[in-house]
């Protein structure tokens, strides 16, 4: 794990680093926040960002400096395969590809987003897992709790790494479908926040439902509102905060 740059603002340390690349895995750029001055061990939440946006995008950064001047954590969040600072990937550029061609001929989007977050996450839950045991290595984050927060491409990439991580003792999911990560959520058995836009034009209302409901967990919450896909009220993160201060610490 190389830093490559370090600031300081308003409390907050911003470090960006790249994990190395391995035989297993490809080098991974990320960026982890901290409390100035803090030390470990302390909670720790991976962020995952949206689809055709990256680590450092504006809603991800304030939902960071949140979490760390809120409620003191430390929050990790990675560019996925070709999304970033990551190299284009020719196979997933090809799908993009195939995928407009075929909704443009009428076939439905929400089958389509579902295989390729299946084919993507193949990659990221190995990369996520390997990311998490980096950081808590670190002094100023430590061994504590992790909390995993990610809506849409978030979301279908964070049902199977929830499911395969056993560091994560909390999620918040949301605007994802049971045609990409049913099958996974039934593995799902920690507290779960799942947030759903009622008029989502992305994923229907239906796969939204029926993803939530295939979650095994004994804990958790439905969270809807109305509006699109994009439109999550901003008031949301004050229950996120909420939760994960209650399954975290």
């Amino acid at each position: 794990m190389r830093f490559t740059s370090q600031t300081s603002s308003d409390g907050v340390n911003e470090q960006l680093f790249t994990l190395d690349a391995t035989d297993e895995l490809d080098a991974i750029p990320g960026v982890l926040w901290t409390p100035e001055g803090g030390t470990g061990p302390r909670p720790l939440i991976l962020l995952g960002h949206g689809g055709g946006r990256h680590k450092k995008a504006p809603e991800i950064v304030a939902r960071a400096h949140r979490f760390v001047t809120e409620s003191g954590y430390a929050v990790v969040a990675v560019d996925v395969p070709a999304h970033g600072d990551r190299p284009r990937v020719e196979e997933y550029d090809r799908l993009a590809t195939e995928n407009q061609a075929r909704v443009e001929a009428g076939d439905e989007l929400a089958p389509l987003i579902a295989d390729f977050q299946a084919l993507v996450a193949r990659q990221t839950v190995p990369e996520w897992r390997a990311v998490l045991g980096a950081v808590q290595r670190l002094d100023h984050v430590g061994t504590g709790p992790v909390g995993y927060w990610g809506v849409s491409l978030g979301c279908g990439l964070g049902v199977p790494f929830v499911a395969a991580e056993p560091r994560v003792r909390a999620a918040v999911l949301g605007l994802g479908g049971a045609s990409a990560s049913a099958e996974a959520a039934a593995g799902i058995t920690v507290p779960v926040e799942f947030l759903v836009q009622w008029d989502d034009e992305r994923v229907p209302r239906a796969e939204c439902l029926a993803l939530f409901d295939a979650l095994a967990s004994t804990e958790k919450a439905l969270h809807a509102h109305p509006g699109r896909h994009g439109e999550l009220p901003a008031h949301e993160m004050d229950s996120t905060l909420r939760f994960f201060a209650r399954h975290l610490g």
